[in-house]
């Protein structure tokens, strides 16, 4: 009985210290993920500035190179430009892939959509640097952020799993 309850009461610790790192990661994530599409907002602009394909194969494209969250919506955008215009298939790729960004960088990143596709080259580069201009402050206060919230939430798992180990003994 003594040997399962302190197999119990490590366990208790172990996952809420996991918890712990699990919330913490999340702003770690949303940093990596800021640069990630301030990578592809600049691969696109650049693509479009000198190749002029279609916005889907660029998007294809840039799916293919950055990968993992940014990289579906790149490729779910891509995906819907069949279906609906490049403004619609954009917001609503953000709207629906799961990621770390918070809503100001969605809200930001759909404005890019309304003039997806819809002016000339020169208006969709400038819109893409304003997008990442606003993008450089958001990657400060992800940073910020993370430096503040990664220890505290790993803090608070270990001591959380402490407390209830202490009041179950």
């Amino acid at each position: 009985m003594l040997v399962f309850k302190i197999f119990l009461l490590i366990l208790i610790i172990t996952v809420s210290n996991y918890m712990g790192i699990l919330f913490s990661k999340k702003y770690a994530n949303r940093e990596k993920e800021i640069k990630q599409m301030k990578t592809a907002l600049n691969m696109f602009a650049t693509k479009i500035k000198y190749t002029y394909e279609p916005i889907p194969s660029l998007f294809m494209e840039i799916a293919n190179k950055i990968g993992g969250n940014i990289g579906n919506i790149f490729s779910q955008s891509a995906t819907r430009m069949k279906e609906e215009l490049a403004g619609e298939a954009w917001e609503n790729a953000l709207e629906e892939v799961s990621n770390n960004l918070s809503k100001e960088d969605i809200t930001v990143l759909k404005n890019l959509g309304k003039l997806l596709g819809e002016t000339d080259v020169e208006g969709q580069i400038n819109q893409i640097e304003v997008v990442n201009q606003f993008l450089n402050s958001q990657l400060e206060n992800a940073n910020e952020e993370r430096r503040k919230n990664e220890k505290m939430y790993r803090t608070l798992g270990i001591v959380t799993g402490l407390t209830i180990a202490i009041i179950l003994i």
